[in-house]
């Protein structure tokens, strides 16, 4: 990771964008790490957040066209009893996950789950520890994630709900009722990063979880780059009118 090159998610540190004059270059996340820390902001801002404990379920578009074909295409031959072939992916995919996303590292954990924690710190605030499990899911579009975060002060599960509310970019659904939350079904096509499931974690001091879902495609991808480029025009490149000239005498 460049530490020239910023790395923004304009609802989080948009301020990072000014970086670009450096290289020249400004990076997208991941597109996991991108919908954490648009819902751990406005949070963070509140409570200061200490610790992150989160799980992917991560769907099979994040790793292209091919990953999206494999997904289809044994899932049609499992119910027409043809054999499953692996061609992209290590193990089978349909009707299965894989706790397994890029390379693995020499501690144990794969490039994702490094990534979410070394971008995480990067964008959000260098002092938050972050462990992360990362895992393919047999879904075509959106990612999900189940997020455990430990504050170093009180945070109620209203006060968080209501910030989350009012926060650039997010949609709370949060309802204990059968269809009170958001799937990733239900968030493909959408921009907004999703969070259900607010609830207090009983077994640190300060603790909540946390369901957070959004389309990878969009907000994962494209729509984090239009607003960066609209931000850095913005901010940035706009041209400033002239200063008219006075007039001597």
């Amino acid at each position: 990771m460049d530490p020239d090159v910023p790395l923004v998610v304009p609802e989080v540190n948009p301020a990072a964008i000014a970086g670009y004059t450096k290289r020249g270059i400004i990076a997208n996340p991941n597109c996991s790490t991108m919908q954490m820390v648009v819902a751990l902001k406005p949070l963070h801002d509140l409570a200061r957040i200490k610790r992150v404990v989160v799980a992917t379920y991560q769907s099979v578009s994040g790793a292209g066209r091919e990953a999206m074909d494999e997904l289809f295409t044994q899932t049609r031959g499992i119910y027409v009893n043809d054999a499953i072939k692996r061609e992209y992916f290590t193990k089978q995919i349909a009707f299965n996950c894989i706790p397994h996303i890029d390379i693995f590292m020499d501690d144990g954990s794969t490039k994702e789950e490094w990534k979410m924690s070394a971008e995480t710190r990067k964008i959000l605030d260098p002092n938050i520890a972050v462990v992360a499990t990362c895992v393919r899911v047999p879904v075509f579009i959106s990612h999900a994630e189940a997020i455990n975060v430990e504050f170093e002060r009180p945070l109620s599960e209203s006060e968080a709900r209501a910030a989350l509310k009012k926060a650039p970019g997010v949609t709370v659904l949060d309802h204990r009722a059968d269809e009170g939350y958001v799937t990733q079904t239900e968030a493909a096509g959408e921009d907004a990063v999703f969070v259900s499931r607010i609830r207090r974690d009983p077994t640190v001091e300060h603790g909540l979880n946390l369901w957070c879902v959004s389309d990878n495609l969009r907000k994962g991808a494209a729509l984090n780059a239009v607003q960066i480029a609209e931000a850095l025009i913005e901010r940035h490149l706009q041209k400033k009118p002239a200063t008219p000239k006075r007039k001597v005498g």
